[in-house]
C-alpha cells in the first residue's frame, strides 16, 4: 500500500493540525478550517494560529452530521480578498475562493493523484502519438486534475453536476492559458450509460464521487447504492490497453484495500494495479489522512 503527499509545492503547505482543525497556507494567506480527521493536539498553542491566519471558517450548528456539511461563515482575522490565484509546478493555475461549505476551490492532498494522471498521459502519448488520449473527468469539481491531463496534451472532458464548479473550471483553465476541455454539466452515471450506447472509449478514467450528492435535474447519488454499478459501467468505456485509471474516495469507512477490491471486481485482470491512501503533513510532522485511492494501469 502507497502513502502519498504533495511534494515541491510552494504555494501550499498544512503548517499544523489538530484539535479537529487545520492550519494551511495558499499563496500569501493562512486559513483555519475544520477537519474532522484531526483528532490529536495542535502543535502550536490555538492563540499563534489566530494571530498568524489571515481567515477561519466558523461551522455552522450539525455541520458533518448525518453526512451532510452545514453553511458557515468565514470570519476574516486580516485584510485578504475574496479571491485570489495558485500556481502547481508551472503546469496549471487555480482560482482560490471562500464558499459556504469550508471548500476554496482546490484539494491539496489530490497533488500526487495530478501528478500520476500527468505522466500517464505522457506515458500514452510516447506510444501512441497520435490521436490524443482521451480522458473523462468525473465528478470534476473545479478542474485541476482534468488541467493535469490537459497540460500533458489530452483530450479532456470534465462532467460535474454542478454549473458554479463548471464555471470556476473554465476560469482555472483560462487562468492557465489552456483551452479544449469539453465542459459537460450532466449526472455521472447517466452520461457514462450513454457513452456506453454511443460507443465512446476513454484512455483515461478519473473518479472523485462524494458519499452525497445531486444531480443538475435531481438525480440523487448515494456512494454505497451507486459506486459499483458505476464502476461497472466505466469498465465498458476504458480502453484496453495504453489506458489508465484512477478512484479517489473521501467517505468514512472506506478503505484503501476496499477500493483496490472494488477496482479489481470491474476492470481488466490484467491490469497493474495500486492502492493507497493520500494525507498531508504539516510542518511538525503530523500525518493527516484525508482519502483512499486506486490506481489501474493498462
Amino acid at each position: 500500500m502507497q502513502l502519498l503527499c504533495p511534494v515541491s509545492w510552494p504555494d501550499y503547505r498544512l503548517v499544523d493540525c489538530g484539535n479537529q482543525e487545520k492550519l494551511e497556507q495558499f499563496g500569501p494567506y493562512l486559513i483555519i478550517r475544520p477537519e474532522p480527521k484531526a483528532l490529536w493536539a495542535s502543535s502550536l498553542p490555538a492563540g499563534e494560529w489566530m494571530s498568524r491566519a489571515h481567515l477561519r471558517f466558523v461551522q455552522g450548528a450539525g455541520f458533518g452530521k448525518a453526512g451532510k456539511e452545514d453553511s458557515g461563515t468565514w470570519e476574516k482575522l486580516k485584510q485578504v480578498p475574496d479571491r485570489w490565484v495558485i500556481g502547481y509546478k508551472k503546469l496549471f493555475r487555480l482560482r482560490m475562493g471562500l464558499t459556504a461549505f469550508k471548500h476554496v476551490g482546490v484539494f491539496p492532498e489530490q497533488a500526487p493523484n495530478w501528478d500520476y494522471i500527468y505522466q500517464q498521459v505522457q506515458k500514452i502519448r510516447e506510444k501512441v502519438p497520435q490521436p490524443a488520449p482521451k480522458v473523462l473527468n468525473l465528478f470534476a469539481y473545479t478542474g485541476a486534475a482534468s488541467l493535469a491531463a490537459r497540460a500533458a496534451g489530452a483530450e479532456v472532458v470534465h462532467l460535474d453536476a454542478v454549473r458554479q464548479v463548471i464555471t470556476w473550471g473554465r476560469e482555472n483553465m483560462e487562468l492557465s492559458g489552456m483551452d479544449g476541455i469539453r465542459w459537460i454539466l450532466e449526472d455521472a452515471f447517466r452520461f457514462v450509460k450513454r457513452e456506453v450506447r454511443r460507443g465512446n472509449v476513454y484512455q483515461g478514467l478519473i473518479l472523485d464521487p462524494p458519499a452525497y450528492g445531486h444531480g443538475p435535474e435531481g438525480e440523487r447519488w448515494k456512494l454505497d447504492d451507486c459506486l459499483l454499478s458505476l464502476l461497472q459501467e466505466c469498465s465498458r468505456i476504458l480502453a484496453g490497453d495504453n489506458a489508465f485509471v484512477v478512484l479517489n474516495l473521501y467517505s468514512n469507512g472506506y478503505s484503501a484495500l476496499l477500493a483496490d477490491t472494488l477496482a479489481r471486481s470491474c476492470f481488466p485482470a490484467s491490469g497493474n494495479y495500486t492502492f493507497g491512501e493520500l494525507y498531508l503533513k504539516d510542518t511538525f510532522g503530523k500525518r493527516l489522512p484525508l482519502s483512499v485511492f486506486s490506481r489501474i494501469e493498462l
